[in-house]
């Protein structure tokens, strides 16, 4: 779904301030947002094939003409609306204006007639804009990389912004609880970019020891403490040209966010005990699953680290709040489950799908994620036999132990053919057990190595 596009901006151009401000007082009574230029070089520099609005242009002006103008706007966009106004009737230059691309022409004084024409330039401008994010969406969607489904409108107007921002060298902010997805957004941004071809570099702020965090992430010299033989490259430079994603951004050192935010204002990193400073070429995306704003109001975060991340900032919405995308993923989920581990996909009635949507889902994305991989390996029935007090993440307590036991050698087994691409010699080897076991394990589990075979 693109959502329609609002075509409400005009520009008019004129070198009589009389003529401009008239223009100007009757078009902001029509509800458009209107401005004005004496200069068509100046107006000029203010159009791209992103302005979402119309061109009300004179032809006979000083410096640059309507027609010079036209032409130089017809060669980055064809496609937007330039009326003319002329303040005399010139067959001659009304049939070379047309022949250019000019929407219409009117003659001064300006009628009710131009409010028409500059209303149908309007609708077709927003049906051009419409057209072209339609079409990138498409690309986006056919493009190698990650995918990010979901039809909600939350979804939706989530995925509006990141597709806005994403050729942009701005950083930025994802927020989320955990399980929503916030490193698949992360990589979306990376792979569907003008990036994608660098190194896209995660790290975990929370994960790396305090006393490492700043050589990991600047890099060390050779020397710069002990054991540092050599000069030792950091993620920041590593991943330079691509997209270095913080996530539990709140967990970051209090002693390492003021270098931190150096870093983001120069784009320079200087690697320990190293004076000599790199230049970066990076876009930093950030994650965190609390509310920052708190942090930073009670002195646990820097309040000039949050405003320098959270230029842009993306709410991933909890999926209790896009319910009606669960069967989506669900089925999707389901489907990539049922290929990994080759069994059938897990399909639902409507008295589990109706569980499935009545459930608040703590865990989000990824809990689902885990319920559609389980009912695929343990089937339907009981994969669904859970019961809320005992929470999703449990085998029913109707399983024995030698069930239970049966359950996850299976999986081990069906791991292990797997990577070893169906090979009998390599799984016996990696499960360390004889090879008429591993035979007849496998017939008892209704296996063949060629389901495991590329």
């Amino acid at each position: 779904m693109i959502d329609s596009l609002p075509c409400n901006h005009i520009i008019v151009i004129d070198d009589e301030a009389m003529i401009r401000d008239s223009l100007k007082q009757l078009l902001t009574l029509e509800g458009y947002t209107v401005e004005c230029f004496n200069d068509a070089s100046t107006a000029l520099s203010k159009l791209n094939r992103r302005f979402a609005g119309v061109v009300l242009s004179d032809i006979n002006m000083p410096n640059m003409d309507g027609l010079t103008l036209l032409d130089q706007i017809t060669a980055f966009d064809s496609e937007l609306p330039v009326i003319f106004l002329t303040g005399y009737a010139d067959v001659s230059i009304a049939v070379k204006a047309m022949q250019l691309g000019a929407y219409d022409l009117f003659e001064k004084p300006v009628n009710e007639h131009l409010l028409d024409c500059i209303a149908r330039a309007c609708d077709k401008r927003s049906l051009v804009m419409e057209n072209r994010a339609l079409k990138v969406a498409v690309q986006k969607t056919s493009a190698p990389g990650v995918r990010i489904l979901g039809d909600t409108p939350k979804m939706q107007h989530m995925m509006h912004l990141l597709n806005t921002i994403i050729d942009t060298p701005t950083d930025v902010m994802i927020e989320g609880e955990t399980g929503t997805g916030k490193e698949l957004v992360a990589r979306y941004l990376h792979d569907q970019s003008n990036r994608s071809s660098c190194n896209f570099v995660a790290i975990n702020c929370g994960a790396v020891p305090e006393q490492l965090i700043e050589s990991e992430l600047f890099g060390a010299a050779s020397g710069a403490y002990t054991g540092a033989t050599q000069s030792r490259k950091g993620k920041f430079e590593f991943a330079q040209g691509g997209t270095v994603f913080l996530d539990e951004i709140e967990s970051t050192p209090m002693s390492l966010q003021v270098k931190l935010l150096r870093v983001l204002e120069e784009r320079k990193v200087t690697p320990v005990g190293d004076n000599k400073a790199i230049d970066l070429d990076i876009r930093i995306v950030a994650a965190t699953k609390v509310d920052l704003l708190s942090l930073v109001e009670k002195g646990e975060f820097r309040a000039d680290l949050y405003y320098r991340l959270s230029l842009v900032k993306v709410n991933i919405p909890p999926l209790r709040e896009r319910k009606a995308d669960i069967l989506l993923l669900f089925k999707h989920f389901s489907s990539i489950a049922a290929t990994r581990y080759h069994k059938a996909p897990a399909p639902l009635n409507s008295e589990l799908q109706q569980r499935l949507l009545a459930y608040d889902w703590p865990g989000n994305v990824r809990e689902l994620r885990n319920q559609a991989e389980r009912a695929v390996l343990l089937g339907v029935e009981l994969a669904f036999s859970v019961t809320k007090t005992q929470g999703q993440g449990e085998l029913s307590p109707d399983l024995s132990l030698s069930e239970k036991v049966s359950f996850y050698e299976q999986s081990l087994i069906e791991h292990a053919l797997e990577i070893n691409h169906g090979s009998i010699k390599n799984t016996m080897e990696a499960l360390q057990i004889a090879r008429k076991t591993l035979y007849d394990k496998m017939s008892k589990y209704g296996l063949n190595r060629d389901m495991f075979i590329d």
